[in-house]
């Protein structure tokens, strides 16, 4: 599904913008991904503690929360619908070959977007309107729609990984699709569940770093204890399921493929007792350098036993594996999603720690600053878990079955990098304006929090109780509740 910069020499010249362009966006949109998937569930379970609770604090909280859970998502219209596009236009090949068999995941994902959107749509319309317990009800689809979305997604990724569900008639072209198979292919669950829980982990490090932050600044009341607590709390206890959630699918990767788990671990040659390296760069004369060598390792994590068999690069012709730079990169980025984890794994054991012992918060400022920065690390692992997933399935688009090469549109270069070249001010503008909308939004809620929240209705309507009557003020001034000129 998605595609890096060629390092071919005799590749087709449409190659570098085709997948220039389609790596930025796919890379791009990624960003908002956690946050699309993850955050439902988050604002749900804010949401679902305040009413439990009668804490106005938590729903207030959720509320906020749902408004950047509709922005995010109107966003990610934008930047899904130009990668909709993009198939099409940059990859013909693929679609017209294997577009009975790959568009069935996207179709899945078709459908969950709608429903996604709708559902949405009824949750925020819900607030102060209909009754708590019915409004967070009509709440609790939203979280499957959203990992019904990522199901559509991930089912298509991993068939391209490991294509499965059809025959070849005589020209080559796929027939008798079984879409079971098709969908639940050996690389699907895997890939499924370590996708799933690294949005989960992503967004709940999102969103606690921004109230990490607030505590850094000394804005140490309820609402930023609230809402750092819960979202790190979610990530914290999912950082070690991911932890062995990523080990068990670097084994799937091992056995199913090889030779993409050779340019992971940048393994030259077929051996037993294969030493790990650390941020190593393969040379194409299947050499070594840099990085820390650690004997035996590779072979252990890959069989639990030294003398375990790891394939090497050389076990097939040079034009069905990654060139040594793109298995260098396939490797960089393994060792840094690998090493971000483990950093965050740390993060989350000290927080355990200091909360099995003393009940609270931890006080360090450390830990804060540690917490601040954990929402953008754990976005760069994710997005170099892409580049292992992608770059290390080179050359092929469509695994062992077809290369990128044969895929890729007939458009001149030339149009694919003026292409590339709007793409990039369009996506500069969204992103632009995503920014500016939140900044906005943070600034209308704290100007409601130092006016005293409910106080201050017409300045910022968020701050308003969530639910019951909304206050307004009255032409005499005297805040007498009024249906008019109500907002959401």
């Amino acid at each position: 599904m998605h595609f890096t910069v060629p390092l071919l020499a005799d590749a087709p010249a449409q190659m570098l913008p085709a997948r220039s362009q389609m790596a930025f966006t796919l890379a791009s949109h990624i960003i908002l991904v956690p946050l699309g998937v993850a955050l439902p569930l988050i604002t749900l379970i804010m949401h679902g503690y305040g009413l439990r609770r009668d804490d106005e604090t938590a729903l207030l909280l959720a509320r906020r929360w749902s408004a950047v859970m509709a922005v995010q998502f109107a966003i990610g219209v934008v930047t899904g619908t130009v990668l909709s596009f993009e198939f099409g236009l940059l990859w013909p090949g693929m679609m017209g070959r294997w577009g009975d068999v790959f568009g069935i995941g996207f179709g899945v994902e078709a459908w969950a977007f709608f429903l996604e959107a709708v559902l949405i749509a009824i949750y925020l319309y819900g607030w102060r309107r209909l009754p708590a317990r019915t409004h967070f009800l009509l709440g609790l689809p939203l979280p499957f729609a959203a990992l019904l979305g990522a199901f559509g997604i991930l089912a298509a990724n991993s068939w391209m990984n490991t294509p499965r569900g059809f025959t070849l008639d005589s020209a080559g072209n796929p027939v008798d699709v079984k879409i079971w198979k098709a969908i639940f292919t050996p690389m699907f669950g895997p890939q499924y569940w370590h996708f799933v829980v690294a949005m989960f982990v992503t967004a709940g490090y999102v969103v606690a770093g921004v109230y990490a932050v607030g505590w850094l600044r000394g804005r140490r009341d309820r609402y930023h204890r609230l809402g750092f607590t819960i979202p790190f709390t979610l990530a914290a206890v999912l950082t070690p399921v991911q932890f062995m959630l990523g080990d068990s699918i670097a084994r799937q990767v091992f056995h199913k493929q090889p030779v993409k788990f050779a340019a992971m671990e940048i393994v030259w040659n077929t051996d037993t007792h294969v030493p790990e390296y650390l941020f190593g760069r393969l040379h194409p004369d299947g050499t070594i350098s840099g990085g820390i060598k650690i004997p035996q390792l590779d072979s252990i994590l890959a069989g639990f036993r030294p003398d375990t068999k790891v394939t090497g690069l050389t076990s097939v012709p040079a034009g069905d594996r990654p060139t040594a730079v793109e298995a260098t990169i396939t490797h960089f980025a393994f060792d840094a999603m690998v090493g971000i984890g483990s950093l965050l794994l740390l993060l989350a054991i000290w927080y355990a720690l200091v909360w099995l012992r003393r009940r609270r918060l931890p006080a360090s400022p450390w830990f804060y600053r540690g917490a601040a920065c954990a929402g953008v690390a754990s976005v760069a692992a994710v997005e170099c878990g892409w580049i292992t997933t992608e770059v290390g399935r080179q050359p092929w688009i469509v695994y062992q079955s077809m290369r990128v090469a044969q895929a890729v549109t007939s458009t001149r270069s030339t149009t694919l990098w003026i292409m590339f070249g709007l793409v990039v001010v369009v996506y500069v503008f969204v992103f632009g304006s995503f920014l500016v909308v939140l900044l906005k939004m943070r600034a209308r809620w704290r100007l409601a929090d130092e006016k005293g929240g409910p106080q201050a209705p017409q300045e910022a309507p968020e701050a308003d109780t969530p639910y019951g009557p909304r206050s307004t003020v009255g032409p005499g001034g005297d805040g007498s509740a009024s249906s008019t000129g109500s907002r959401t």
